[in-house]
């Protein structure tokens, strides 16, 4: 008899734990009104150790709320927490997010409705180093090619970070936050200080976050030390409860070390302005106009000399690019009989360049290399047929310009996107089904243009993608059982694939196939006990060379069992994660590549928490508690100098210890 496979094993134990919560589903009480799908679950939790789907398509997070493991500091990490994600480590801050196998402009990443870019032609600074999450009301995400009315259609997904306009009745102020301790020197601090009153309000969100190098299971010291602080500033002008004006102005700045690369980034800076304006209740069919604006400037530098020590000194060197994005949106929603319709125009430009020194020589100045534009129109229209079913369609077009200054090449396109969905809420059941249709066409983005070896030769050559995708699935949630099932199988004409030969990284066009889901479900055993699961699986194809689709994570299961009381709570979290074999060696991504086959590990995590008072939460955790020694499947190697040996991907950090204490006044 054939012995079974890891991934068999997880499958299974997953598969169980989300069937029995289902089974109890006969033995539940029925809710007797069925949330729409614009309703989302809350989750009575103090420590969040995996995101559930909270209406068709669409994960809604706090992340203020203690995650574990606990992330750092930036955007990537905190999606981790979102079955179907993962990350691409590179130190100990700044991973790239992945999801359901997809990477870079395939996730489409705004922070309260504008796009910020980073610079490094390999990614060192992806897009979500310059987010800080915990100073957002609010991260989410939609799963697919299910949505028009936030820039180009992202095939793989979009997120939004959201801070929420206020109103205030009466004068008021608040102040939350809190401070979090850690192994290996971790020390964050964060505040949300508002204050205003009917005719306008004052808000600051900032944090400040480091960590020395961590540990991992086997007690090595991994190149990963990280400091990094942000703040933002928001003055908002309500003259009534239907109009704001709203100005903000951000600023943010770090450094972190490298184990992967031959340089660490000693400057991560941001800068940040913006204005918005909405009316709302307009008229019986116009309910609501938006207008905003936004400026996202980084300078981030790179270099060999100052995070890391070289004996003898010797190879200095520094390249320091910046981006400059400025982009607009004007948005308009109707609303009559059965039907809701989103209008708008959006606009984007970006500007990158680059500086480089060597041997502490005097810089070269600016080199601008690349220019891009884009100009969108989207329509979205939901259509309630009655009480029970949705029929949400959209469709946008966008009009793309890109010049590579140092070439004068120049290039234009046209790419239409469009999507169907539709839901229907079962008649005797709290459950929601739903089946969509969407086809994304994404233009080629600047790392895929600029940072591939061959880039002169592909820059009028390397098609756009064209994504179909069929996302489908359902919700149940009847107050005390919630579950959840999201599948895709999608085709990607043009797939953008990278394939390094030697020391080249070089970009050309494949067809690809790709399919996979997310399932999770939570559920109160009692007042006290609750079970939670979550299980992802994505699987990819490279049509063309009839391979597997590099890059892909494996088999990922997660089983939480919680206790909680008035004031205080206790959780533990076993996360499972298959070995992967099905790999495409040295091809991948601008930023990560297959190295080959990967195993499989079971990681094991304890948390506690404790409700002070209604004004100071307490909570703690410990991470990887037996101090597993593990690697993940999607990962970056080390480099020599660090002691690693060729392909030697990073391993993860070992125990961690940690506690946080959060207040709200």
């Amino acid at each position: 008899m054939a012995k079974p496979t890891y991934k068999q094993a997880y499958l299974v134990l997953g598969v169980s734990v989300l069937s029995l919560n289902v089974a109890t589903l006969s033995y539940a009480e029925e809710s007797k009104t069925h949330k729409s799908s614009e309703t989302d679950i809350t989750l009575d939790t103090l420590v969040i150790t995996s995101s559930p789907q909270t209406s068709p398509l669409t994960v809604v997070t706090d992340p203020k709320q203690p995650r574990q493991p606990v992330p750092a500091s930036d955007g990537a990490d905190y999606l981790k927490t979102i079955p179907g994600f993962s990350v691409v480590r590179k130190g100990g801050s700044n991973g790239d997010p992945v999801f359901r196998g997809m990477f870079g402009s395939r996730l489409n990443i705004l922070t309260d409705g504008g796009t910020i870019l980073g610079g490094c032609g390999g990614r060192m600074d992806a897009p979500t180093s310059y987010i800080a999450p915990e100073t957002y009301d609010r991260i989410t995400l939609i799963k697919g090619p299910q949505t028009v009315i936030w820039g180009p259609t992202a095939s793989a997904g979009t997120i939004l970070f959201e801070r929420d306009p206020q109103y205030f009745y009466n004068p008021e102020a608040h102040i939350n936050g809190s401070v979090l301790f850690g192994t290996d020197g971790r020390f964050d601090k964060t505040v949300d200080a508002i204050g205003g009153n009917q005719y306008g309000y004052l808000r600051f969100t900032g944090n400040q976050a480091k960590s020395n190098d961590y540990h991992d299971g086997d007690g090595k010291r991994i190149h990963s030390k990280w400091n990094k602080w942000n703040g933002d500033l928001a003055a908002g002008i309500t003259p009534d409860e239907d109009t704001l004006l709203e100005l903000t102005a951000g600023r943010g700045n770090g450094e972190a070390r490298y184990a992967d690369r031959g340089m660490d980034g000693s400057r991560f800076l941001r800068e940040s302005y913006g204005a918005r304006f909405v009316k709302s209740n307009i008229n019986d069919v116009l309910t609501k106009v938006e207008a905003q604006v936004y400026y996202n400037y980084i300078n981030h530098v790179m270099d060999n000399f100052r995070l890391r020590h070289m004996n003898p000194p010797k190879n200095w060197m520094e390249s320091n690019p910046d981006r400059r994005t400025l982009g607009g949106r004007i948005s308009t929603t109707w609303e009559w009989s059965d039907f809701k319709l989103q209008t708008g125009v959006d606009a984007k430009r970006d500007t990158h360049r680059n500086k480089n020194r060597q041997m502490m020589l005097t810089n070269k100045g600016w080199t601008k290399d690349a220019y891009f534009t884009n100009y969108g129109a989207f329509g979205e229209l939901t259509w309630y047929t009655n009480d029970k079913n949705r029929i949400i369609t959209g469709a946008r077009a966008d009009h793309y310009k890109v010049k590579a200054e140092q070439t004068d090449q120049e290039r234009t396109k046209t790419l239409p996107s469009v999507f169907f969905r539709y839901e229907h809420d079962l008649i005797d059941s709290p459950t929601t089904i739903y089946a969509g249709l969407g086809h994304a066409e994404r233009f080629p983005d600047y790392w895929e243009l600029f940072s591939s070896a061959n880039k002169k030769a592909i820059f009028n050559k390397l098609g756009p993608e064209k994504t179909t995708q069929i996302d489908f699935g359902a919700q149940y949630d009847n107050g005390r059982l919630s579950a959840w099932a999201s599948g895709y199988v999608g085709w990607i004409n043009d797939y953008i694939l990278f394939t390094q030969q030697g020391s080249a990284n070089n970009a050309n066009n494949i067809d690809a196939r790709v399919m996979g889901g997310e399932l999770g479900s939570a559920y109160k055993l009692t007042d006290h006990w609750s079970t939670d699961a979550s299980l992802a699986y994505s699987w990819g194809k490279n049509s063309t060379q009839n391979k597997a689709l590099p890059q892909m994570p494996p088999l990922e299961v997660r089983l939480g069992l919680n206790y909680q009381r008035e004031k205080w709570s206790a959780g533990a979290l076993l996360r499972l994660a298959d070995s992967q074999h099905r790999v495409a060696v040295n091809q991948g991504n601008v930023t990560g590549k297959d190295f080959g086959k990967s195993s499989g590990f079971a990681i094991f995590s304890l948390n506690a928490g404790y409700d002070i008072n209604k004004n100071l939460k307490l909570t703690a955790g410990v991470d990887n508690l037996f101090d597993k020694y593990y690697v993940e499947h999607l990962n970056r190697a080390g480099v020599n100098m660090f002691g690693f040996s060729a392909n030697q991907q990073l391993p993860e950090p070992g125990r961690t210890l940690w506690t946080k204490l959060s207040f709200d006044f």
